[in-house]
This record gives structure tokens, C-alpha cells and sequence, in this order.
């Protein structure tokens, strides 16, 4: 995959090194420990919640992202920036304005945000509430060896998967997700992963032409971030996890389904290909 020459827009908070309390404010999880701390053993919240405020560095780390050593850093730069370059265009003939997410966040192992704790565990994620994409880049080690995707071009595809959430943010999709239900296999969760696996396809059917060819995947490039996607599928993590499949507690879809999204998206460049809200089979 080429990208090392792409344009960088700086996009990103980094956060790595600074720990938990790092974020905007306290977060769910400063919540209820304050709340611990006063039901349990009658400490005075404000005690609590000003001891985690000040356990947070009053600014990030320096020498860190940004630094020619931070390839990693540089890589979602460049990729979240591509997006940027994609879906502004895209905006713009339908008649409306992009507005990129407000940062993609860097951090390690756990940190704040305004849609409470964000853990490693979870995997990268986008949180509506505060319009960012949260990423612990020790993801990418997890997802080669946990999930077999491997290369620059799997962890492109998660980048643009979850920017595709912000565009659905954007787009009023996101609420219609949550009406319709947020689990089963044809509920508004899956509708909404799916559409977000297409909206990476039209990323990647675009990418290179907004770029002059600095941001690229070669065929072979896409095969690895379909490979990625049919790695997260549904039905391929509850096999592994439990043996057996289960549709109604399906949340992403299944890996053909996954793969096939994706691929529709990469093979049309057009986002009105991608309405699985409207779609009649997944």
C-alpha cells in the first residue's frame, strides 16, 4: 500500500503515555467511582472526582506524534486525512459541507470520553457524543495475530470504518440505527456496521484519485482489508469464542456479509450504494 507520501492534515490527539484520566473530562468511569467513594466509604465526591482531574498531565507528552520515529502515528494520519480529501467531495455534489470527525485519539490501554470509559479491549471505536475515533495502536499487533488480517491495508480499512460512523453520524443514520434496534441479525446495529464496511469501499475507490496517487491500494491491497473484514464477521467470532453462531445476538454481520459490503463499496465509488437501511437482504 502506498501512503507514506500522502498529505497530513494533524487530525489527531495523541494521548499515548498520559493514561486514563486523559480526555476531556471525567468520563463515566470518574463518575462512578466518585460515587463509590461517597456511597461506600462517605467521601465527598468533588474529593474524588478533583484527585482524578488532577492525575491528568495538563498537556500531552511531547516528542511523541508527529516525531520521524512515529510511523504509526503518521500512517492514521495520513489515512484519516485521505478520508477527509474522499467524503468532502462527495459532501460538496450533494449540496452539504464535511465536517471531519473533531480528532482521532491516540491512547493506551483505557481513556475518558463522552461516551464513558473507552478500553483496548473494545477495539477501535467512534463515539458520536464528542465526534471521535478512538484507537489504541496496539490494535494492529491483535488484529494480525488474533484475527489473521495483516498489512498496512487491513488497518487502512479499520481507519475508514470507523470515519464511515462519523459520516453516518453526519447523516442521521446513527439514530435511525438505534431505532431500528441494536441487535439481531437484521437490526439497526448490523445495518449500520455494514453500511460502515461500504463506506470504506468508497474510501478505497476513491482514494487515489484525490491524492494524485500518494494514497493507493493495489488489488492485492484489497483483498487484505476484505480479509479484514470477514475477520470481525459475527458469525466467525462466535465460533471461535463459543463454538456455535447465534443471529439474534448479532451486532456487525456476518463475514460474507461484511465482505460483500465492502467490495460493493470499493467496486461502485458511490455512497448511495451503500443504503442497507433500505436494503431487503444483508
Amino acid at each position: 500500500m502506498r501512503w507514506q507520501g500522502g498529505r497530513r492534515a494533524g487530525n489527531i490527539e495523541d494521548r499515548r503515555g498520559l493514561g486514563p484520566a486523559a480526555a476531556g473530562g471525567l468520563g463515566v468511569g470518574g463518575v462512578i467511582l466518585a460515587l463509590i467513594g461517597f456511597f461506600v466509604f462517605g467521601i465527598d465526591p468533588s474529593t474524588t472526582t478533583s484527585v482524578i482531574g488532577g492525575a491528568a498531565p495538563a498537556q500531552q507528552q511531547q516528542g511523541q506524534f508527529g516525531s520521524p520515529e512515529d510511523e504509526a502515528g503518521a500512517f492514521v494520519d495520513v489515512i484519516e486525512t485521505s478520508t477527509q480529501d474522499v467524503w468532502g467531495p462527495i459532501f460538496r455534489s450533494a449540496g452539504a459541507a464535511y465536517r471531519p470527525p473533531e480528532d482521532v485519539v491516540l491512547y493506551d490501554q483505557a481513556t475518558g470520553t463522552s461516551c464513558g470509559m473507552g478500553q483496548a479491549a473494545m477495539g477501535p471505536f467512534y463515539c458520536p457524543a464528542d465526534q471521535k475515533v478512538y484507537l489504541d495502536l496496539s490494535f494492529w499487533d491483535e488484529l494480525a495475530s488474533r484475527f489473521g488480517a495483516q498489512g498496512e491495508a487491513a488497518r487502512a480499512y479499520v481507519i475508514a470504518h470507523e470515519i464511515g460512523h462519523h459520516v453516518q453520524h453526519l447523516t442521521g443514520k446513527t439514530e435511525t440505527a438505534q431505532r431500528l434496534g441494536m441487535r439481531g441479525a437484521e437490526s439497526g446495529a448490523v445495518r449500520l456496521e455494514l453500511q460502515a464496511d461500504c463506506y470504506a469501499g468508497v474510501w478505497v475507490a476513491h482514494a487515489a484519485r484525490v491524492s494524485g496517487g500518494q494514497v493507493s491500494l493495489d488489488p492485492r491491497d484489497i483483498e487484505d482489508g476484505i480479509r479484514a473484514a470477514a475477520a470481525v464477521g459475527d458469525d466467525a467470532l462466535q465460533k471461535k469464542a463459543q463454538g456455535r453462531v447465534m443471529p439474534d445476538a448479532f451486532t456487525h454481520g456476518t463475514s460474507e456479509q461484511r465482505m460483500r459490503w465492502f467490495r460493493r463499496g470499493v467496486e461502485t465509488g458511490d455512497p448511495d450504494a451503500c443504503d442497507t437501511f433500505s436494503a431487503r437482504t444483508l
